[in-house]
């Protein structure tokens, strides 16, 4: 029975060409795009996953309220880790990780710089899953100076692992010896490691301070403990270890902070949350965003129920093309229920027809999706593996639920009316089928919408006045590896005619790099006077390099001696400390037993740092050497040139810089990679909401040729009683216009909630504009016109002599 329901069904695909052409190609992009997102939600929701004990693993975050002063960041006090252990049952191991930031490493005469450095303890192997290749993960790291490197960075230098006992040079310093060979980190993990420096060899790690936040702390807790218990075990321990510090610093507690509204707390997150659900702003690693995740899986849904739309809406449609079909298979003793299964039949065949064609199509769209949402996703069609199951069931579902509808209604048709040619069905005539296309064009135009407003936001964060002036600015990293010779560096690099400023810094505004210092608005640090603010490190040329606006007082100067211990503070910090002439006044800051008073010599205007879905944070700038990197802003005649001269200088100011890197980059550039996401996401929604519109469109030009089809007689007498063909199209265009309109009411509304939940993500975002709704409008409504019209006019053209000769 089956294998006539299937060479029937085969048949009448093949009868039907036009029909099924529409029908497998826009359910075959359809299935092709949820591939991909699907894909692409499933990697992200396994990250960190790979490690055995995920579900017990937290890391520890700082997160402060002090006087109205907030601090949240991952780091946490070098001591908690050991506390922890030592003084709390249900925490089984807690293990420290500390940023070293790209290490230079020594290759024969030439240095490379490899990323994802860390100091960690001995004991990060039993909190995380990291099988070695080679060493003992109980010893590798417990001396000083002693490294375990990935596989990766071993066949890199050495092309072997077998490189136990050897030595990298590490940051133009000192020799580290490798004691392990770990296996490449898995892509889906939200910290990437390619060297581990022993702990030991960091001083830092030895601190006893509770206030002073440097290292990222993670706890493996026993089994059954849970999230609440184990942040109530670092409240007790906060309070317990921290209390004295802060009446020594700033001359409170906990205690005091809390009935203030204010607080001192250490929280955690759950490992396998951080990617998708970290509270805090800055991560190790570019995080993923849990509203792109759903954003994402909503569109797959749409567009996936646009193409089974189609389908149900293209067999209704096809009724009156079928009708005859069904009435003579029921004269001829065929039940109702077999009449089911042979209409189930074909559009189960069709789904498996489009899965085909899609599977083909993800992988040609692959790389450009890979492009796009920077992943390196693959289609693994091994029967092993969960993608080949998934589809299959997925077109069997959709062929199955797809054809429902279209089987009752088409195997319900008597046949007494059937042959009596009584049986009327049109465009008109569905409610449900109407219903649908309304759907069908909410979607699109939600996603046109979507489009607009992600592009409207970008637009207005590259024209917003930032308070600095990123363009023309070359960035020069590493440059600490010059040492003493970084001065005469700079003063030679000065001298270039393409070179108007220089600024030695390791903080810049698109580094999103920040440090936080407590300050005191009296010499006396009593507690209600206590602030934290950002605090960077810079030179005499820093403002005027980055094109910043000094509102009041002046820049610091070389000519100043006393400016070493000046600051300049911004607009958000003068507004935080609540001073109406802060000029000449001071701030102190306490550290060894002492107190040190830095008197404010000028406010700068607020500039952004980072991404602007932060707000200007309050920042003080103190005139320290930091030689991290350098910034040079560069006349737009003859950058490369500029450039080149610039790096020559670089390599002759110390005979060792020969193989040294010179990497740089431009400001702009590195703003751009903060938005980079967006910017992605906008091509996405662009890309998906162009798939929406195809498929849509092939539906309703199906609907338009049927319905075209059955008004045939219609057209002929109308056009015999002197109608025009532009009176005809616009009837014939109308039904489809009014549905549009019904759509665009109802997608409006929708597209404004959404985006504004998206917009809400950004500090200084645009609004979402009536013009934003008026285009996906027009644009929804040209569509619709172009579709229609193009088989709308082929039917008023006919001569009506061919359609009223059997009359």
């Amino acid at each position: 029975m089956f294998k006539n329901y299937f060479k029937i069904a085969t048949r009448n695909i093949w009868r039907h060409k036009g029909f099924s052409a529409i029908n497998i190609f826009g359910l075959a992009i359809g299935l092709a795009v949820c591939l991909l997102i699907t894909l692409f939600v499933v990697e992200e929701f396994s990250y960190d996953k790979y490690n055995t004990r995920a579900a017990d693993i937290y890391r520890v975050y700082s997160d402060f309220k002090v006087n109205g002063s907030l601090f949240k960041e991952r780091e946490s006090p070098a001591p908690l880790a050991t506390i922890m252990m030592k003084e709390y049952p249900r925490v089984e191991q807690a293990t420290r990780i500390k940023e070293s930031g790209k290490t230079l490493v020594r290759k024969g005469n030439q240095t490379i710089i490899e990323p994802n450095s860390f100091y960690v303890d001995p004991n990060i192997f039993t909190v995380f899953t990291l099988p070695m290749i080679a060493g003992d993960p109980k010893t590798a790291l417990l001396e000083s100076h002693t490294i375990v490197i990935t596989k990766k960075v071993a066949l890199k230098y050495f092309n072997s692992t077998d490189v136990i006992g050897k030595t990298l040079h590490l940051d133009n310093t000192d020799d580290y010896k490798i004691t392990g060979v770990l296996q490449d980190v898995p892509e889906e993990s939200h910290i990437h490691f390619n060297i581990l420096k022993s702990m030991t060899g960091n001083t830092e790690s030895r601190s006893t301070q509770w206030t002073n936040v440097e290292f990222n702390t993670y706890i493996l807790v026993r089994k059954g403990t849970t999230q609440a218990q184990l942040d109530g075990y670092l409240k007790q321990a906060t309070r317990k270890y921290a209390d004295a510090e802060l009446q020594q610093f700033i001359h409170t507690t906990i205690a005091a902070l809390e009935q203030k509204g204010d607080h001192f707390t250490f929280a955690t997150t759950l490992l396998t949350a951080i990617h998708l659900h970290s509270p805090l702003t800055t991560e190790l690693e570019p995080a993923g965003n849990i509203q792109y995740v759903y954003i994402f899986t909503i569109i797959a849904i749409f567009i996936l129920v646009i193409a089974c739309i189609n389908f149900v809406n293209l067999s209704t449609a096809s009724s009156a093309g079928r009708a005859k079909e069904v009435g003579v298979r029921k004269v001829l003793g065929s039940n109702r229920l077999s009449l089911v299964y042979q209409f189930l039949t074909e559009s189960v065949l069709t789904s498996f027809m489009a899965l085909l064609i899609a599977v083909a199509v993800a992988m040609v769209m692959l790389p450009y999706f890979n492009g796009l949402a920077g992943r390196q996703l693959m289609i693994n069609l091994s029967p092993s593996n969960w993608t080949t199951p998934v589809l299959i069931v997925t077109a069997l579902t959709i062929g199955i639920l797809a054809g429902l509808y279209p089987a009752f209604y088409l195997s319900a048709f008597q046949p007494i009316y059937v042959l009596k040619g009584k049986l009327t069905s049109g465009f008109k005539g569905s409610f449900l089928r109407n219903g649908l296309v309304v759907f069908q064009f909410a979607a699109v135009i939600i996603l046109i919408v979507g489009t607009l407003v992600i592009y409207t936001q970008l637009d207005y964060i590259r024209n917003k006045n930032l308070g600095y002036n990123r363009e023309q600015v070359l960035v020069l990293r590493n440059t600490y590896a010059l040492g003493n010779h970084i001065k005469a560096f700079r003063e030679e690099a000065l001298n270039l005619p393409g070179v108007k400023s220089i600024t030695t810094t390791g903080f810049l505004p698109t580094e999103g790099k920040t440090q936080t210092q407590v300050y005191h608005t009296n010499e006396g640090s009593n507690a209600g006077q206590s602030l934290s603010l950002a605090t960077w490190q810079v030179d005499c040329g820093y403002i005027p390099t980055l094109g910043m606006k000094v509102a009041k007082g002046r820049n610091f100067s070389p000519a100043m001696k006393t400016d070493s211990d000046a600051v300049i503070i911004n607009e958000s910090a003068v507004n935080m400390l609540g001073l109406r002439d802060p000029l000449n006044k001071s701030i102190y800051m306490s550290g060894d037993d002492q107190v040190t008073p830095h008197k404010i010599v000028g406010i700068v205007k607020d500039f952004n740092t980072g991404s602007l879905r932060n707000k200007v944070q309050p920042l003080l700038l103190r005139l320290r050497n930091n030689n991290a990197a350098m910034a040079f802003r560069i006349d737009t005649k003859n950058v490369s040139s500029t450039i080149n001269r610039i790096k020559d200088i670089y390599y002759k100011a110390d005979a060792n810089m020969a193989g040294q890197p010179f990497d740089f980059s431009f400001m702009d550039d590195d703003f751009n990679r903060l938005y980079r996401s967006e910017q992605n996401t906008g091509k996405i929604f662009m890309s998906f909401a162009f798939f929406a519109i195809l498929i849509a469109c092939l539906g309703l030009f199906g609907l338009v040729t049927y319905a075209a089809e059955q008004r045939t007689k219609e057209i002929g007498i109308r056009k015999v009683l002197g109608a025009s063909i532009s009176s005809i199209v616009g009837m014939l265009s109308t039904d489809f216009l009014k549905l549009v309109g019904i759509a665009a009411v109802i997608a409006c509304p929708a597209a404004w909630w959404a985006m504004s939940k998206w917009l809400q993500d950004f500090a200084y975002r645009t609004t979402i504009s009536w013009w934003v709704f008026v285009i996906a409008g027009l644009l929804a409504v040209l569509i619709t016109l172009v579709t229609v019209s193009f088989r709308v006019i082929k039917a008023a053209l006919m001569n009506p002599v061919k359609s009223l000769r059997s009359e």
